[in-house]
This record gives structure tokens, C-alpha cells and sequence, in this order.
């Protein structure tokens, strides 16, 4: 007789930050109201800045590039693939 174990192993990093009584209380809050764990919520905005942030550093890289292909505005963009 066999036995076929799998098991999912997740390795997670900690971050421990000090939050003002203000921010405490508003993630508080929004927690409970989502019926979310603080980490949870904090994890979700974390991901969502990043995201944001690596937006902004691909567009600031290829703006030039845009710009010298004379693509200046959105409707230089939107004449060009409509």
C-alpha cells in the first residue's frame, strides 16, 4: 500500500512598522468592516503601491522614447491604433 502526501509549503517575510494611534484606529476600523485581518489589508495596499510605483518608473523610462516617436498626448495614441 502507497501513501501520496503533498504538502504546500509558503515561506511569508514579516514586516513589523509602528502606526500612529490615528492610522491605527482607521485600519482598525476598515478591518472589521471588511471582515479582514489588518495583515491582510496591509499586504493588499503594499501590493497596490508597488504596482503603482513600477507603473510610474515604466513610464518615466519610456516616455522619452514615446515622445520621440511623436507621441506626445493620448490622442496621438488612440489615432494611431484606431
Amino acid at each position: 500500500m502507497y501513501y501520496i502526501a503533498s504538502y504546500l509549503v509558503i515561506i511569508m517575510g514579516t514586516l513589523t512598522i509602528r502606526l500612529d494611534d490615528e492610522l491605527e484606529k482607521d485600519l482598525e476600523q476598515l478591518a472589521k468592516s471588511q471582515h479582514r485581518t489588518k495583515s491582510d489589508l496591509a499586504r493588499e495596499m503594499l501590493r497596490k503601491r508597488i504596482a503603482v510605483e513600477r507603473f510610474r518608473e515604466l513610464r518615466r523610462k519610456a516616455l522619452p522614447l514615446a515622445e520621440a516617436a511623436g507621441y506626445v498626448s493620448d490622442e496621438d495614441i488612440f489615432r494611431d491604433i484606431s
